[in-house]
């Protein structure tokens, strides 16, 4: 069956965003994340050309380990959070929708003569979903016989469900537990319709959005653009400060180094409706911009850029007409700053 195929077996599944949501946080949700970019690094260089272009330490995982890494431009502004699963003969990278074609473009303009790389577009071959909820690894045993649930995030092996030869990786790709499927494309209705039938309760891309946004996952054209760096946007987990030279390493370093990092990505409970790049203001100061808003059961919530001198979680600020309470999050994480070196 081809994705036509499954796009017209998924329009029959009659979506609730509450229960899909309550699944998510209590039970099992399955979300289809086909239209994702899926990029095949092949060559007896792969994994030495991976570790040069982005920002965590690709050289040292094994076969059946990941980890989520950051491509930034030589100025150290984001292009996209990816993650990368590295497998017997290739490492298979995850990146987001609207990001496949640049990150195709800028892996392939860094092949030079000589290097044993090669790219292959797996994105119209190759079906992706995630199961997210607490009881993801569950029905993964159920169907599979094998108990994944030890796994450290990004680990992932090959798994028979239901006769689909399945890709699963422990990771929901949100803060949330689960796992991430990759199947052909000719078995994505057929498993589809196993997990429904197994009581996964389908998530939209209204939910997954939603969930994003709450949970902090930075996405891109809306946290990660040219304007902010992966430190900003609280990807330090993702960057290897002892790796050595990469696109982008001395601008990171720099900034770790001598506590450059003078604005961070925060939740805000906002008050009232604000649009995406509204300024943030403290006592008339500008101080940030919001970049991202959802409505929620409890409210309106967004992701808004704040200026770290201005304060921390509970801080009461101006978004446009607005009120907003600034609040942790869950994706993302940031070090307390540096205490400066006394004059």
């Amino acid at each position: 069956m081809t994705f036509e195929e499954l796009k017209q077996l998924q329009q029959q599944d009659k979506v609730d965003l509450a229960d899909a949501l309550a699944a998510a946080r209590g039970g099992v949700a399955l979300c289809d994340r086909s239209h994702w970019g899926r990029i095949s690094v092949l060559g007896g260089d792969h994994l030495s050309f991976l570790h040069n272009q982005s920002t965590n330490d690709i050289k040292a995982l094994k076969p059946g380990e990941g980890c989520e890494t950051v491509f930034v431009t030589s100025t150290a502004r984001t292009i996209d959070l990816a993650t990368v699963y590295v497998r017997s003969e290739d490492a298979l990278l995850l990146v987001s929708p609207s990001r496949r074609d640049a990150i195709l473009d800028m892996l392939d303009r860094y092949i030079f003569f000589g290097d044993s790389v090669s790219l292959n577009d797996l994105s119209e071959h190759l079906a992706c979903f995630s199961l997210i909820g607490p009881g993801s690894h569950r029905l993964i045993a159920t169907l599979s016989n094998q108990d994944i649930s030890d796994g450290v995030d990004h680990s992932h092996r090959i798994c028979n469900l239901g006769g689909v030869e399945t890709v699963v990786a422990n990771g929901s790709g949100l803060a949330l537990p689960g796992c991430t499927l990759f199947c052909a494309e000719a078995d994505a209705a057929k498993l589809w319709q196993l997990l429904r039938n197994n009581q996964a309760t389908v998530l939209s891309d209204e939910g997954w959005e939603q969930l994003r946004i709450e949970q902090g996952r930075p996405a891109p054209d809306r946290e990660l653009t040219e304007t902010y760096n992966p430190l900003e946007a609280g990807l330090w987990k993702t960057i290897s400060f002892d790796k050595g030279c990469y696109i982008g390493q001395e601008t990171i370093a720099r900034l770790n180094t001598y506590n450059g990092v003078k604005t961070r990505l925060w939740g805000v409970k906002l008050s009232a409706p604000a649009e995406p790049g509204t300024v943030i203001t403290l006592e008339d100061a500008k101080v940030g911009s919001l970049t991202s808003v959802t409505e929620t059961d409890k409210g309106l919530l967004g992701l808004a850029y704040v200026r770290t001198k201005a304060g921390g979680a509970g801080l009461t600020v101006q978004v446009g007409a607005s009120s907003g309470v600034l609040t942790p999050l869950d994706y993302v994480s940031h070090p307390e700053p540096k205490a400066e070196a006394p004059t």
